[in-house]
């Protein structure tokens, strides 16, 4: 199983100065992607928003910039808002990515779980469902072949067009991101599309079943079920103790859900909310390392995903925090997991004769 991280860059929304604090965010993470490189994780995903609480609003170009620092790591959006951008300068800017990085770079592309990016850029939310589908359509058609002719109802038609450069991955790997809907669960399953599935609240076995839907859906449409890969994108923070882990985190984490709830008209949270969510059957994968990958392993076991990744730097955690948990991550959580998951494959595996 692949292991990772993904973020989406926040910063202090009521910064005087928002290009410093941009400035430094970004500084910052670029040193998180070359550690989680050199620990020996596989993944690490930005999240694109156009919000002041966010600085990734073109994850293309900050993954560009780890590219020249890193080696082995995919570097994967995480999402691309598909709806509100145009395929074709995803495809261009995900593909020259790819060549930069000698080809890890990776698209999960995603309608989003805010809606700033349609006004923004002039797309109506009523056409929120049609603008996915459609977009993903051109994608694909684009990742397929070379010349491109494809006609819809939300975009200019393209008639015979080359789209450049082309990546050195064939295909580019492309995921779609998930938040629990079933109907995009199934969708990426009769794509024969890797599906990486957001657990933000409640209990993660809750979910399982989408994943049974989504193999489901696959086995229908005829895509090699076996070559399909699944992930789950989860909250969660990783230090020496668990309770260093769970004091840490919960102020940041607090702060993020409260504001993001208050928009959305979700109570508040609280201590004892939080406490919760990091019990074993809780969605915060949170505590020391040897907490963490039990846990991991444990659902690894019920929902069979092929990727896990981890959201740490969420809200205003503090960088050295952030850089020792990563740390922990590659160093103890990974090879935890890593040995526990290839002793049970070993115990899975039939007697010889």
């Amino acid at each position: 199983m692949e292991l990772g991280l993904y973020t989406f860059a926040d910063v202090d929304p009521n910064a005087i100065d928002k290009g410093a604090e941009g400035r430094r965010r970004l500084a910052n993470l670029l040193e998180e992607i070359e550690l989680a490189d050199q620990v020996g994780l596989d993944v690490f995903g930005l999240g694109e928003h156009h919000r002041p609480d966010y600085a990734a609003s073109a994850p293309a170009v900050i993954l560009a910039a780890a590219a020249s620092r890193t080696a082995k790591i995919r570097l994967s959006s995480a999402v691309t808002v598909l709806s509100s951008d145009d395929p074709v300068r995803v495809f261009q800017q995900f593909s020259t990515l790819d060549l930069l990085s000698n080809g890890r770079a990776e698209i999960m592309a995603g309608r989003g779980s805010f809606i700033e990016s349609f006004p923004l850029f002039g797309q109506s939310l009523d056409d929120y469902d049609q603008l996915f589908s459609e977009k993903l359509d051109l994608l694909l058609a684009i990742r397929e072949t070379e010349k491109v002719t494809w006609l819809g109802e939300l975009r200019p038609p393209i008639n015979d067009r080359g789209v450049y450069p082309r990546p050195l991955q064939d295909p580019l790997p492309l995921w779609i991101a998930v938040g629990g809907t079933p109907q995009s669960v199934a969708r990426a399953g009769a794509l024969g599309l890797p599906m990486a599935l957001a657990i933000i609240g409640g209990e993660p076995r809750r979910f399982a079943p989408l994943f049974d839907l989504y193999r489901e859906a696959a086995r229908r449409a005829g895509p090699d079920v076996a070559k399909l890969k699944t992930s789950i994108n989860v909250h969660g923070f990783i230090a020496d103790t668990t309770e260093k882990a769970a004091d840490q985190f919960y102020g940041p984490q607090a702060e993020v859900m409260n504001r993001i709830g208050r928009e959305r008209g979700w109570g508040p949270t609280n201590r004892a909310h939080f406490d919760q969510a990091r019990s074993p059957t809780g969605n915060l994968f949170l505590g020391d390392p040897e907490t963490v990958a039990e846990k991991i392993v444990a659902h690894q076991k019920l929902f069979r995903n092929d990727r896990f990744l981890l959201q740490m730097a969420i809200g205003p955690m503090p960088h050295d925090q952030i850089m020792r948990g990563i740390e922990l991550y590659g160093t103890r959580v990974a090879p935890l997991v890593r040995k526990a998951l290839a002793e049970e494959g070993e115990r899975s595996q039939p007697a010889s004769a």
